[in-house]
Order: C-alpha cells, then structure tokens, then sequence
C-alpha cells in the first residue's frame, strides 16, 4: 500500500452500480471521507452505463481527498447472466474485478452504496491476505437449515462460508494470477435457474476455502442482525453499534431512504444524510 505524504494513506475502493445509486453512493462516501480523515482514496467504478455528467457530485464529494476513477465494464461475459430488478447485471462486475482494474492495484476494497461507514476502515483494509483471495462477512453462520439449503442449492461445500457481498476487501494480486473466469461463466450457465443472490452465490461457491471470515458485528452490521441480538446479548444496544461497528450495511429491501423503514439503524444513514446534506431527507 502507498503512503502518502504527512502520514496519509492511499486507499482503494471499488463500488459497482446504476444511475440510480448515486445519492446513496454519495452517503456512503461522506462518511468513509469523515470517518477516515488520514486517509485519500482512489474510488474505482466499475460501470456501463452511467452518464459522466451523472457524476458531477460524486467528484465534488471527494474533492481534494479522492479520485473518482470510471472503469469500462461493457464487455464482461455476462450475456447470460440472470438479473432481475433487484439485482442488475453491475452486481456481477465485481467478481471480475482484478481482470478489469489496472495491475499496479494489488487490493482493493469494495463497498455498496447501501452502507454507511462508522469509523476507521485501515485495520480492514490492511489485514494480511496470505492465500485468501477475499475477506467477506457471513450473516447465516456455518450450520443450520438455511446453510444446508445453500450448500444443496450451490453444490458448495459444508465447511464453506455463505457470504454477504456488500463488503469485501479483494486480493488483486492473487486473484490475477489463479482465479478462472472461465469458471465463473460456466457456474453461472449451470446455477442460472437455482441463483437468488447471484453475486454472493458464486463467490461463496467458488471460492469458500478462499474467503478470510469477518465479524458481521464489527464489518457488516445490518438491522436483521442487531434485531435478532439485541434482544438477548446484553450490551448490543446502539451505543454499542456507534462504538464497535465500523460497517453498517442496510441490505436487502429495508432501505432507510424509503418509507416504512424498519427498525432502528436508520439513525446512521440520518445522521449522515443530515451531515451531508443539512437536509435529513435525501429526496429533498
């Protein structure tokens, strides 16, 4: 990793996405900006189809912290990918990241526009890789029906993890040098009519035995997690989140920009909106 003048730190970061997510993409950087003020970004996008003009803000957002760096996607082997609504092709992109981003990138981070960040992303960012070729999160744990559901769904193996995509620091360097995306275009031909998270579905498959475990409470804290641990672990409150969580992800359909959202960590995406913004509605 590149280390900059007076003690900052160059970090990467990829996100994949439509016109659509820019405002929450927009979010999501402020406060990786305010959270991590040693720390200047180069921000890889991995897109076809969004207008330059489109970007405008983005740009302004990262200012003299960060570049806004668009990468070409449109010729990824992707004719026969499933995609719905929900999850539209740029979902996919980032599996082949390291074929895409130039190769003086040896890591990256990806992160969905769907978060918020809450504190330093360094200790992530700067975890040894070894032989892994991803660090990712798991939201089901290893045993259980619906772990065993995935693993007859995917033919993956029982000891593999299921992975929640939304976060996922990336070994370029090794990806490069073993990863087949021939591969990946065949599972993706045989599972099309079996996959429902396609992106986590193939990189849990694939490359179980190669994804590094991280603590869902500290880098990828949704609500259905604290809903279903705060009720009985004594301590889990949003205080706790505030402290300990440096991720909060709002996955899913329960987006806090929309109405009838659910639960409590919207005070995050808020507060960041409000921060951001001076406004706490985005669509205003």
């Amino acid at each position: 990793m590149d280390e900059k003048s007076a003690g900052i730190r160059l970090v990467n970061i990829l996100v994949t996405l439509d016109e659509n997510y820019i405002p929450q993409l927009n979010v999501m950087l402020s406060t990786l900006l305010r959270f991590n003020p040693d720390c200047d970004f180069d921000v890889y996008l991995l897109h076809t189809s969004i207008r330059k003009e489109a970007l405008t803000s983005t740009e302004t957002l990262l200012g003299g912290r960060g570049r806004l760096i668009p990468v070409d996607a449109s010729d990824m082997p992707l004719a026969d990918a499933p995609t719905t609504s929900r999850y539209p092709k740029e979902i996919y992109y980032r599996i082949f990241a390291a074929k895409y981003l130039p190769e003086t990138v040896s890591r990256i981070l990806y992160l969905d526009p769907d978060l918020v960040i809450n504190g330093s992303i360094l200790p992530l960012y700067n975890l040894p890789m070894e032989d892994y070729f991803y660090a990712a999160a798991s939201h089901i744990g290893s045993i259980g029906l619906l772990h065993k559901f995935n693993e007859l769904r995917l033919d993956m193996d029982d000891d593999s993890p299921y992975i929640n995509s939304g976060v996922l620091l990336m070994n370029l360097e090794l990806l490069r040098k073993e990863q087949d995306c021939g591969e990946v275009v065949k599972f993706i031909e045989k599972h099309k009519s079996l996959l429902m998270l396609p992106d986590q579905d193939i990189i849990s498959s694939l490359y179980g035995s190669r994804i590094y475990a991280l603590d869902p409470f500290r880098y990828n804290m949704t609500e259905r997690l604290f809903i279903m641990h705060s009720a009985f672990e004594k301590g889990l409150d949003l205080d706790w989140v505030r402290t300990h969580s440096v991720v909060i992800h709002y996955c899913g359909r329960n987006k806090p920009w929309k109405e009838n959202y659910f639960g409590s960590l919207n005070v995050f995406y808020n507060e960041a909106v409000e921060k951001m913004t001076g406004n706490k509605d985005l669509t205003k």
